[in-house]
């Protein structure tokens, strides 16, 4: 009786230290994480990244290098959403769309400066903003408060079989769909911008 007492309490203790190293590796697991060396994390986003540019095209200004770090295991894409959070459209809960990009491989770790204008990058990925194939920088006007611009990053376990739709937004939601239930890993980065008076 005392042996099998002992062996249960054995079996108890060597599931507890299991289920304790594994908590423990799951702990230690370091997050997905985005930075920027353009501008730092909550910072103000210079006018070379943003409509306010010199000589900036419509849309304007420069995409800003993007790098992060951290990747989860199963990682077969990336989606780089960037968004501002203090517009409602059409009285909407929708935010202003300033650029998605979508099936990034997942042997990458960054996005270079200045990306070209095109619905699919040298790499396989797609762009788009509100309206055309290319990054679309800040451009909050110059009167009220800073505007916060986020880039959310999205670590997904597929690759997105999916095109651009007619519109950004529509691609947008499209996109969302199909991630549901296949992130692994999220990240965020944000700039303040307004344009100069």
């Amino acid at each position: 009786m005392k042996i099998k007492k002992v062996s249960f309490m054995l079996a108890l203790l060597i599931c507890s230290v299991s289920v304790f190293a594994q908590q423990a590796a799951q702990v230690r697991t370091p997050p997905l994480t985005l930075t920027s060396t353009a501008f730092p994390d909550g910072g103000i986003i210079p006018n070379k990244f943003t409509q306010a540019a010199p000589g900036a095209a419509p849309g304007g200004g420069a995409s800003p290098q993007l790098d992060w770090t951290n990747v989860p295991a199963g990682t077969q894409s990336f989606v780089l959403y960037m968004h501002d959070l203090d517009v409602a459209i059409n009285k909407t809960t929708n935010d202003n769309l300033h650029w998605i990009v979508w099936n990034i491989p997942a042997t990458s770790t960054s996005l270079a400066e200045g990306l070209p204008a095109g619905s699919q990058l040298p790499d396989g990925s797609y762009q788009i903003n509100g309206s055309t194939a290319q990054y679309r920088g800040p451009g909050a006007p110059a009167t009220g408060p800073l505007h916060h611009y986020v880039f959310e990053l999205y670590a997904l376990d597929i690759k997105l079989d999916l095109k651009p739709a007619e519109t950004g937004l529509q691609t947008k939601i499209n996109i969302f769909n199909a991630m549901e239930g296949h992130v692994i890993g999220k990240a965020a980065y944000v700039g303040l911008f307004k344009r100069p008076q």
